[in-house]
């Protein structure tokens, strides 16, 4: 008998200044209330069964793909009026802001060198 597990992640837009936000259910504030940090030694895994050779080779790694280019995570203060101009840009470009960001300055950089 195999089984699944529903991870379900809800996502808040936020403004910087503001702290992150979690966001539980009610059933899941209520169980949160009552849990205690436990380290995972303390953990007891034995009714879990061990993943079996055909369950490894459907898993599949979740997050961005590793490479030998990656992008160095910068701040930058922007007007919200040029980041609205931008995200309007982007929008009709039909690709994230951040890349149409990333894609005018590597243009502005190289005529300007």
């Amino acid at each position: 008998m195999t089984g699944r597990i529903l991870f379900v992640v809800y996502t808040i837009r936020r403004a910087a200044h503001e702290k992150p936000t979690i966001v539980f259910s009610v059933p899941g504030r209520r169980a949160a209330r009552n849990v205690k940090h436990m380290p995972d030694s303390q953990i007891d895994f034995s009714d879990i069964p061990e993943a079996t050779d055909e369950e490894l080779k459907r898993m599949r790694r979740v997050g961005r793909p590793a490479s030998g280019m990656a992008k160095q995570l910068i701040a930058i203060r922007l007007s919200p009026r040029l980041l609205n101009q931008l995200r309007k840009m982007a929008a009709k470009q039909g690709k994230p802001y951040q890349t149409l960001i990333h894609e005018l300055l590597e243009k502005a950089a190289s005529r300007a060198a």
